[in-house]
């Protein structure tokens, strides 16, 4: 018998409702759910394919133990036994900070990821700690901590007001928005061109937003900082700084004019390949528009100066008025935020408080690089020890991070490995257990992190579509037994990890002048919470204490658990709304727009004035069927314009004597890789690009689907040597590299590699 059910996709950031047809237990269909209050029934081929990655065959479906070298079905009280038997030891013979924690892009769009790996963290005491954010965003999140005291306070662009949004390596048409949470990212920039305003794209590639653009800038891949440090000298230059209402919330604009006297169009023209004109044209148009946001991701991110970008995109917020203004950036209130605190000065941002071992890297918003995982593992010193233990929690780094070889073969070496993930892959394969979570379909889901960066305020709450299958065991319990299993509480209930929670949350909330329940028994407020789980529990709390919330009955109206459950396409909360000064936490209670560790840095930057890389540089792409690496076993996701070539300009292909179609070496400091060859003027002139993602060759994996056509590990191309070093981030675009045809001998050669 068919029924439908609600479920918010959780495939990548947009969050889109789904109506879900589900057939004896099984999803056989999605659609869009046009009563979402944020997507409106928007689905992109993703969310269409739900139900083929949730029936996945090669989804495991126990765990796996490993027993004389093998992987074995076991039960889950034998799995998390050999959790406790092989992490607890290495605890007590070599400290904390040899057990290691991998969490990947998936622990953002689950429940579990979000309520789970923070205690996991803190009970083992780690400094150890290693995600995906320093192969993607770690920049942003440092400058946001420079600017405004707190590494999660990102605005975001106000996407359905502004009149003039400039993107900077962002291709919201394929990846559907990042760290900007935007259900119908595509259909948002057709409006705006429909009400009169203007799209400009900076982008190395003429992506499929770049072609929709008015105004198309193919940039030198890497010098996006310095591209926007020119616009902001010229804002300054030409007398067009206008701080408009944030004017009294912001701290060092006289010295910022003066660290950026050096960077003149002129000076950055031959950098970038963009003249000098057209960088006066860009900040003039955007200090004209009536409304305007600056917006970058991932291509100015992953690259040397991918701190300072993502400082210079806030930077010209604010000098045009555009920060915390309708139609400008914003800072998005998510329903489960923290209650508001007065305006004032905070804590502020550190960096650094502890390094790597090997090469001294330091921490940045409690990471360290994951680039520096395998020399972690396999390189000793005489500062501290070694990563010997590893808990991997959605992670698949052999592929994701820089030189996956010789990851793959540290992992290899490690003690103990305990991996949560649904399948055997590249990573999981070296685990001593594999913990498999349920199919999305049979769990919760509420987008904790990613409502932070909405473009609107809302929330919304799925319970599962369909109840666990037999033997299987949720995601959070899953996590919460990994929780005491590894902090030397095996065998204790789970229940226990929620009410420890929630206990000490209301007791906080309770000491709290500024609480709704301040002054209020915790015992009593906790037996108040509604839900069926833990989990819910838990969310209910935080729905009660946050910003919208009846705090436990102060505020009549407000949100609980309950409300929300009444309302099963999501509660909208209204527009962005202007938040400053209140949000930041800076010691000046300020925004300060020079931090010491940007103006360190600057000279950095200034060197770059006089870099001509020679030869060709490498950038990724996304596919807008593909999100991460385990996509590539559903057949839905695959296939089509969703291959692994090496998009190569017509005019490098002639002078390399490469045809389309051919098969090419690619060669980069970490190794070399061999593709078919996609002669395209997609790319400018000197730049190859090869998707992410790719490489499932390697044996011991059951994804069988993605076997068929394995594509080639891009990042191996990388040695892991090339970091930001504010944010520790790696550097995957703009990256030297030679390329020539397989059965000929590489003739084009960058300085950098010689």
């Amino acid at each position: 018998m068919s029924r439908t059910a609600l479920r918010i996709c959780p495939l990548c950031e947009a969050t889109c409702g789904l109506t879900l047809t589900i057939d004896d237990g099984r999803v056989t269909g999605a659609r869009g759910d046009r009563d979402d209050v944020f997507s409106k029934g928007f689905i992109c081929p993703k969310g269409a394919a739900f139900g083929a990655v949730d029936s996945d065959p090669d989804r495991l479906r126990t765990p796996l133990v490993r027993v004389d070298g093998e992987l074995r079905e076991a039960t889950w009280e034998e799995a998390f036994d050999a959790v406790a038997a092989g992490i607890r030891p290495v605890v007590e013979r070599h400290g904390p900070h040899a057990v290691g924690v991998v969490l990947g892009n998936p622990n953002v769009h689950t429940m579990a990821g979000a309520l789970y790996p923070p205690l996991l963290i803190a009970g083992l005491g780690t400094r150890s700690l290693f995600t995906a954010s320093t192969l993607d965003q770690m920049p942003k999140h440092v400058s946001s901590g420079l600017l405004f005291g707190d590494a999660n306070l990102i605005p975001v662009p106000d996407l359905d007001r502004t009149d003039h949004l400039l993107l900077i390596g962002a291709n919201p048409l394929e990846s559907n928005g990042s760290l900007c949470t935007a259900p119908d990212f595509p259909g948002r920039l057709r409006a705006l061109k429909a009400r009169g305003g203007t799209l400009t794209v900076v982008d190395p590639r003429r992506t499929r937003t770049a072609r929709l653009a008015d105004r198309h800038l193919a940039v030198r891949p890497g010098t996006d900082a310095l591209l926007l440090a020119a616009m902001a000298h010229t804002l300054f230059d030409e007398d067009l700084v206008d701080l408009g209402g944030c004017a009294p919330y912001v701290d060092g604009l006289n010295e910022l004019g003066a660290a950026l006297r050096d960077f003149t169009p002129e000076a950055v023209s031959a950098a970038c390949d963009v003249d000098a004109e057209t960088v006066r044209a860009l900040a003039r148009e955007l200090a004209a528009a009536p409304t305007a946001a600056v917006y970058g991701r991932i291509g100015s991110c992953t690259v040397p100066h991918g701190t300072l970008a993502s400082w210079l995109v806030d930077v010209l917020n604010v000098l045009t008025g555009n920060l915390d203004r309708p139609g400008g950036a914003l800072f998005p209130q998510a329903a489960t935020d923290r209650t508001p605190r007065p305006a004032g000065p905070g804590r502020g941002f550190a960096l650094g408080r502890w390094h790597s071992r090997v090469r001294r890297h330091p921490e940045a918003k409690g990471e360290l690089p994951m680039s520096a995982l395998a020399e972690e593992i396999d390189t000793p010193t005489d500062e501290g020890e070694p990563v010997r233990a590893l808990v991997a929690v959605a992670a698949n780094p052999v592929l994701s991070a820089p030189d996956g070889d010789r990851l793959d073969k540290a992992l290899g070496s490690l003690d103990f490995m305990v991996s949560v993930d649904p399948y055997l892959n590249e990573t999981s394969r070296h685990a001593d257990v594999v913990l498999p979570p349920p199919p999305p379909a049979q769990s919760p889901h509420h987008d904790f992190a990613l409502n932070t960066l909405a473009v609107r305020n809302q929330v919304r709450y799925t319970r599962p579509a369909v109840p666990l299958e037999p033997g299987r065991m949720a995601e959070t319990e899953i996590l919460a037994r990994l929780v005491l299993a590894a902090t030397g509480m095996h065998g204790a209930d789970p229940a226990a990890v929620d009410d420890l929670v929630v206990g000490r949350t209301l007791a906080k909330a309770a000491g709290d002048p500024h609480s709704p329940v301040h002054g209020r028994d915790p015992k009593e407020l906790a037996a108040l919470l509604g839900g069926g789980s833990g989990p819910e529990r838990r969310l209910d709390m935080m729905l009660r204490l946050g910003p919208y919330g009846d705090g436990f009955g102060a505020e009549p109206g407000g949100l609980t658990l309950e409300k929300l459950l009444a309302h099963p396409h999501g509660i909208d909360l209204g527009p962005l709304r202007p938040r400053l000064p209140q949000p930041l936490k800076t010691r000046s209670g300020k925004v300060e727009l020079l931090p010491a560790p940007i103006a360190a840095d600057l000279p950095r930057l200034r060197a770059a004035l006089a870099e001509r890389p020679g030869g060709l540089v490498l950038v990724g792409r996304r596919h807008l069927r593909s999100n991460n690496s385990w996509m590539h076993n559903v057949p839905a996701l695959t296939g089509g314009s969703n291959r692994c070539t090496l998009h190569v300009h017509p005019d490098d292909a002639g002078r390399l004597g490469v045809r389309d179609g051919q098969q090419v070496r690619v060669r980069g400091a970490g190794g070399e890789v061999t593709a078919l060859a996609e002669v395209t003027d997609a790319v400018r002139p000197g730049v190859v690009s090869l998707p992410h993602g790719w490489g499932h060759d390697r044996p011991g994996t059951r994804t069988r689907h993605a076997a068929t056509d394995p594509g080639v590990n891009v990042n191996q191309l990388l040695d892991g040597s090339l970091l930001d070093p504010l944010s520790g981030n790696a550097v995957l675009n703009g990256v030297p590299v030679e390329v020539a045809p397989v059965a000929e001998a590489v003739t084009e050669t960058s300085g950098a590699l010689t």
